[in-house]
């Protein structure tokens, strides 16, 4: 590992009221002496300083902290300065810095410098990336559960598990004149099935959850002029589509972020799908049929003061055997109503204004969005955590016959698979983990 002092602005370039510039290194300590012009920075005590330049020019009065190792973030000595805020200040702290000896840190590198010094594992340093980008108060939650450690209790209970299989194998490789216990390949298969088990459910509860990591997309179809744009407005307070009553106006779909309860969502205004020889237009309709098929969620709008018509029966051939989420719509509520609802009854539609009032439909999407996310079932919140698992039930499934057939050197091999999958979530697998489960759990008198 790269050893150098290392320095970075900690928190977002431009004008605020604090910014924190990050130390950390070797020469942390002596090199926050040069800033401060001090002889004594207690570890963990705020320090009201005055922070100068190499030709000793005044550059701002900040807080410095010092972090006394291994007790820091990166388990070397840290020192942050909490300078003011602003697009001057925190560069001249950093210049300074710089003509010190202290190197500018490559991205993510105070993170990976915690993981390399033991301070933190794989999957917490997952967690603080993932955190800072966090898209709703319930992947927060989960990242913090990760953070403190919860991921990593569970990945080091199954390598025990896991590893215990494998000490029970080597040793019957082993010892196999000694006498062992007859239903031992029975218990042995039932441990792994359990363990595959555990594995699934993981899997499959994070697979159920993962809009939380990613987000939610949310996609509006419906015919031309039936109110898509002007519902986009009013979901997110603005005129950010154009609302005409010539039909065919919005061309290509439209993307906006917005919150809805606790959820950062991507909302999809698409256009408006009917039948049209016009190649723009039919292009940005091939668009929203995309969109549909790549949405968590799909709004459907009709408009309540015209007749069901036959670009209508085009959407309803679409939602016929839908399987994601579906909210179907009345909009125009406060016109004469002219739709036959019974056509869409099996729907159960939300009759509303779009104008007026779309509480209703906000609703039904937050009780969409928090279906299932109360539950404090552990999660996996990356692909690289997910494809570990999947490789390790891979492994378990190839193990079984040869454990089976009583072939114990490929039973081993699997389970070595196995036990280098989990582990990768948080930590490599050493091969002294399985000595030492052999030597602890088995009197062999030898």
């Amino acid at each position: 590992m790269n050893t150098d002092t290392i320095a970075a602005l900690a928190t977002p370039h431009g004008v605020g009221s604090i910014a924190i510039v990050r130390l950390s290194g070797d020469k942390a300590l002596e090199i926050a002496y040069k800033l401060t012009q001090t002889t004594e920075l207690k570890p963990r005590y705020a320090t009201l300083s005055m922070l100068k330049n190499s030709e000793n020019d005044p550059i701002d009065q900040a807080i410095v902290l010092y972090f006394k190792a291994p007790n820091s973030f990166t388990a070397e000595d840290v020192v942050e300065f909490q300078c003011h805020g602003g697009l001057i200040v925190a560069r001249l702290v950093l210049e300074t810095l710089l003509e010190h000896g202290v190197r500018l840190a490559e991205p993510g590198e105070f993170t990976k410098r915690a993981y390399l010094n033991g301070r933190i594992d794989l999957s917490e340093a997952e967690a603080v990336s993932e955190l800072i980008v966090a898209k709703s108060d319930d992947a927060a939650k989960v990242l913090a559960r990760q953070l403190r450690g919860d991921l990593k209790s569970y990945v080091a209970s199954l390598r025990e598990k896991l590893t215990n299989l494998l000490a029970y194998s080597e040793v019957s490789i082993d010892y196999a004149e000694e006498d062992l216990p007859q239903d031992l390949i029975d218990n042995m298969l039932s441990k792994v099935q359990d363990i595959e088990d555990e594995l699934r459910q993981t899997l499959e509860a994070s697979s159920s959850r993962k809009q939380l990591m990613e987000g939610f997309r949310i996609a509006i179809i419906g015919k031309p002029n039936v109110g898509k744009s002007s519902l986009l407005n009013a979901l997110l307070h603005d005129n950010r589509a154009i609302v005409s009553d010539i039909a065919g106006t919005t061309r290509d779909t439209i993307e906006e972020q917005l919150q809805i309860g606790s959820h950062l969502v991507r909302i999809i205004d698409t256009a408006g799908i009917r039948h049209s020889d016009e190649a723009i237009e039919q292009i940005g309709i091939e668009r929203s049929i995309a969109s549909m098929d790549s949405s968590d969620i799909v709004i459907a709008l009709f408009d309540g003061s015209r007749e069901i018509d036959a670009e209508d029966m085009k959407i309803l051939s679409l939602l016929e055997g839908y399987d994601k989420h579906l909210i179907v719509v009345v909009s125009k509520a406060d016109l004469e109503q002219k739709i036959d609802l019974s056509q869409l009854s099996q729907f159960n539609p939300i009759t509303l204004s779009i104008k007026k009032d779309t509480s209703s439909l906000i609703e039904n999407l937050k009780e969409i969005m928090d279906e299932n996310n109360s539950s404090d079932a552990l999660m996996l919140t990356s692909v690289r955590q997910v494809n570990a698992v999947t490789k390790a039930i891979e492994a378990l499934e190839q193990c079984k016959e040869p454990l089976e057939n009583i072939e114990l050197e490929f039973f081993s091999f699997h389970i070595n698979d196995a036990i280098a999958a989990v582990s990768s979530i948080s930590k490599p697998y050493e091969y002294d983990e399985m000595l030492d489960q052999m030597f602890s759990n088995f009197c062999l008198g030898k």
